[in-house]
């Protein structure tokens, strides 16, 4: 799958979570890389920053928080598009998750790991 594509698909994700939720977060961008750094194949996505239930009064002018979702460990996971469509859908999910202070081990427990 192209990089264009796999953006596209990113983007469609993106557009499917709640207007209300979206406007919710504040300080974060979306990107969308080949691979993580250190070259590793098994990390879908990546959430660096302060989770909005960490942040305090030292946070103002912070760098925007990033949301990064890795396209080749996607591809390397999935066997059709129609795959490709539902993890991305499901990593973008579990990173906008984190944005809000949610972590790994709870997410598993609700299906989002």
């Amino acid at each position: 799958m192209s990089p264009e594509r796999f953006e596209e698909l990113v983007g469609e994700a993106l557009d499917e979570v709640p207007v209300e939720l979206m406007s919710l977060m504040n300080n974060v961008v979306f990107l969308v890389e080949d691979l993580p750094p250190g070259g590793g194949d098994d990390l879908l996505g990546v959430y660096e920053g302060v989770a909005l239930t960490e942040r305090g009064w030292d946070y103002a002018g912070a760098l925007p928080d990033r949301i990064t979702i890795f396209r080749l460990p996607t591809l390397k996971v999935c066997d059709t598009e129609e795959d490709v469509v539902e993890e991305v859908a499901i990593t973008v999910v579990h990173e906008i998750a984190h944005h809000f202070g949610i972590d790994d081990q709870r997410l598993h427990e609700l299906g989002w790991g």
